[in-house]
């Protein structure tokens, strides 16, 4: 016999009969405080919301008397979370891209495929890649639109703030939706111009040559070993960790960088050998409640596709050779701006 009637009505309510609010009566504070946790400025936050400086500060103070709590510490450049500020941020930041979500998906036809859609990828794969693909799929989906961000953490979906990311590691969570895609092969490169002013780089005489580094590469999962043996022997010109700039230092002629195979297209680049070719495992990370939703599902097929085993960039094996793609679109503008 079981101890509780589920038809009776007193005993099993939702959360909706409940008439009280649990998170008090300040969510517009809220929303206020998490703007100026981001812009880490008060008056950097006000330009945001569209309001007044003092605006701004009035609400904040407002939410902390309520709290009982100090969020922000001011410094010179305008102002920082406490710990307590650190914690109920992150909290806020969960919350804000769920009702995006949440909002997004409302808005959105059962017809049509409509609504914004958040990927992380990085510059490079994004520029070569995504962006000259775009106008197709638009044509196609023209009530999709995309937010192409470059990742804030390299490692973690959720804290980009996406619904998706092309990424390098993968990540088992049960919220976290994952597949495994085509691999990212780098090779050493150099311009032209560089080879007319310094010659040939051999493995043989890298003492005498520059190289152009990047933290990327210096993480020590021994991955980018070969990498950073060949650059131990030369001299460093140049540190970049954006890759399109870092790319443009290698058009520049600066020096030898490391860079994707695909730039081996542009008739400026001019692959070395030197017994330095690492390739690295890609996927696509997404929001598992996200998939439900069909623009999401829509676009996170369609990068599966781009940066699948079946573009020959992106083959398990390196190619120096590979087939003329329709993915080839955009690789011309790295060394053509």
């Amino acid at each position: 016999m079981r101890p509780f009637d589920p038809d009776q009505q007193n005993l099993i309510r939702s959360p909706l009969d409940n008439e009280n609010i649990l998170s008090g009566q300040f969510w517009g504070e809220l929303r206020v405080f998490l703007a100026v946790a981001k812009a880490k400025s008060f008056n950097r936050a006000a330009e945001v919301l569209n309001t007044s400086q003092p605006t701004v500060s009035r609400q904040v103070k407002r939410l902390q008397d309520l709290m009982g709590a100090q969020l922000f510490v001011p410094t010179q450049h305008g102002v920082k979370l406490t710990p307590k500020g650190q914690a109920l941020a992150q909290a806020l930041t969960t919350l804000d891209h769920s009702l995006f979500a949440l909002t997004n998906d409302l808005r959105a036809e059962n017809k049509d495929a409509e609504g914004i859609v958040r990927v992380s990828i990085t510059d490079g794969l994004n520029t070569f890649f995504v962006a000259p693909a775009v106008t197709s799929f638009a044509a196609e989906y023209p009530k999709i639109q995309l937010h192409l961000k470059s990742p804030a953490n390299v490692v973690s979906l959720r804290d980009n703030q996406t619904d998706m990311m092309i990424g390098f590691n993968p990540i088992e969570a049960a919220d976290i939706s994952m597949q495994k895609l085509g691999y990212l092969h780098f090779i050493p490169i150099v311009a032209k111009s560089y080879i007319q002013q310094h010659g040939i780089p051999t493995r043989s005489n890298l003492p005498q040559h520059f190289f152009l580094q990047s933290e990327f590469y210096t993480a020590r999962t021994g991955l980018w070993g070969p990498w950073n043996g060949v650059v131990s022997q030369g001299q460093v010109a140049h540190f970049c960790d954006n890759s399109m700039a870092y790319g443009m230092l290698v058009k520049a002629g600066l020096g030898i960088g490391l860079l994707g195979s695909y730039t081996i297209l542009e008739p400026n680049a001019v692959p070395l050998e030197l017994d330095v070719a690492i390739s690295v495992p890609m996927y696509a990370l997404v929001l598992s409640e996200r998939l439900n939703a069909r623009p999401v599902r829509l676009v996170f097929d369609w990068l599966c596709e781009m940066f699948g085993t079946s573009n020959p960039w992106f083959a398990p094996r390196l190619r120096l050779d590979p087939p003329q793609s329709r993915f080839d679109t955009g690789i011309k503008l790295l060394f053509n701006l």
